[in-house]
């Protein structure tokens, strides 16, 4: 949340969040539209299925809580754990499998 021109903080342990349609569960956003997209994603129950996805910008994330399989197509397939953290491309098809509760901060740059 913006504070002041150009200033944006939150906490890890917010209880502000909203549904996030596009990847399902529940996203709380730092920033957006300057120059960079970061906030934090978490998945309380399992998927039915793997989530594909497809970054818009470079991805950035540090794993939270629990844990994710992420196959990216023609590459390797990444397993995090809390405390990992992971750079994925800008255009790049990923696959995710979840292990839950899910908590993930993400930067798209």
């Amino acid at each position: 949340m913006q504070i002041a021109p150009g200033v944006f903080a939150s906490s890890i342990h917010t209880v502000d969040w909203e549904p996030d349609a596009e990847v399902g569960g529940d996203v709380h956003v730092l920033c957006t539209g300057v120059g960079v997209d970061a906030g934090i994603s978490r998945i309380t129950e399992p998927p039915a299925s793997p989530l594909s996805y497809q970054a818009k910008g470079r991805e950035t994330l540090l794993i939270l809580e629990g844990g994710a399989k992420i196959e990216i197509e023609g590459g390797p397939t990444l397993n995090l754990k809390v405390g990992d953290m992971a750079s994925i491309p800008a255009g790049a098809k990923t696959t995710w499998h979840f292990t839950t509760p899910f908590k993930e901060l993400w930067v798209i740059a």
